[in-house]
């Protein structure tokens, strides 16, 4: 087991819970009832997210014959939630943001139960040896309790109380959230650099083809499910812009080489989630226009 240095160990966890914090201040309880106001859109977008983009993991960990360590990396990152740059990115691609919100939202409540779930899944898959004794479920369970659904919870709860303050605050807070991401990026490659550099040949390919599958697959799938493009769009662009910094946050508290897919991940998506939104862009573009996040997920 290779551990992180105390320092990333402090601040990974104050990093990801200020991003989730600065989530909770976008959503509304109408993010969460929107799954039985307009169910098909989030069913489907759900069933990419929470079993398909896990179950894509595995197949690209066997298919580029990954070691296990890293194979158990790879599929924590897919069952991972989407992240709120995944609801900047529709709403820059003239994609359904209200949707993309919502699968957000309810993604980051149900990975207390899918992360810990697909990581005992790949552990046991794979035979990671030596790291199965040092898995505590119940204990990823709590952690990623404590890290993402308080933090929201309270971004929520101060949104409800102070609406106007939160709108106030949130750009300022998105733009340290943001930075957060990119700090806590830069510590998962500094902490692992040389295995980086040793495995990127195969990493890289498979974070890559893991992106590229999940988008495609998930846009394909929401158009035979005959949802819009729009829809679509969201639904493809949150399989493509995961929260790695979750990923990374729980796996630096396991063993720091579960973070290396997660860390070059992080590299590819923002490439090709990027390329995707500026192609939507235009076949999206119409007579509608569209609100920022914050506005389409409240209906202000």
């Amino acid at each position: 087991m290779e551990e992180a240095s105390p320092l990333v160990e402090l601040f990974l966890p104050i990093g990801l819970a200020v991003i989730m914090a600065t989530l909770g201040l976008s959503l509304r309880t109408e993010d969460f009832k929107r799954v039985l106001t307009a169910p098909r859109g989030v069913v489907i977008g759900l069933g990419n997210l929470l079993l398909v983009s896990p179950l894509l993991a595995f197949a690209v960990a066997e298919i580029f014959g990954l070691d296990p360590l890293l194979a158990v990396g790879l599929v924590l990152l897919g069952a991972s939630p989407g992240g709120t740059m995944a609801n900047l990115l529709t709403h820059l691609a003239r994609g359904e943001t209200a949707l993309s919100v919502t699968m957000t939202a309810v993604s980051s409540v149900a990975a207390v139960v899918t992360v810990p779930l697909f990581l005992g899944l790949a552990i046991a898959h794979f035979e990671v040896v030596g790291l199965t004794n040092e898995v505590s479920l119940l204990g990823i369970v709590l952690r990623v309790f404590l890290i993402t659904l308080i933090p929201l919870a309270i971004g929520m709860s101060f949104a409800a109380r102070a609406p106007e303050r939160a709108r106030a605050l949130e750009p300022r807070l998105k733009r340290v959230a943001l930075v957060v991401f990119i700090g806590i990026i830069a510590a998962a490659v500094f902490e692992e650099r040389a295995l980086i550099i040793d495995s990127f040949p195969i990493i890289g390919p498979a974070a890559l083809a893991l992106n590229v599958a999940a988008m495609s697959f998930s846009f394909v799938a929401a158009r035979l499910g005959r949802l819009s493009d729009r829809q679509a769009t969201a639904i493809a662009m949150e399989l493509g812009v995961h929260n790695s910094t979750l990923t990374i946050t729980v796996a630096a508290a396991i063993d720091t080489r579960l973070a290396i897919p997660a860390a070059v991940y992080s590299v590819f998506m923002f490439v090709t989630a990027g390329s995707f939104a500026a192609i939507m862009k235009a076949h999206n573009s119409g007579t509608v226009e569209y609100p920022p996040p914050t506005e389409a997920a409240s209906g202000r």
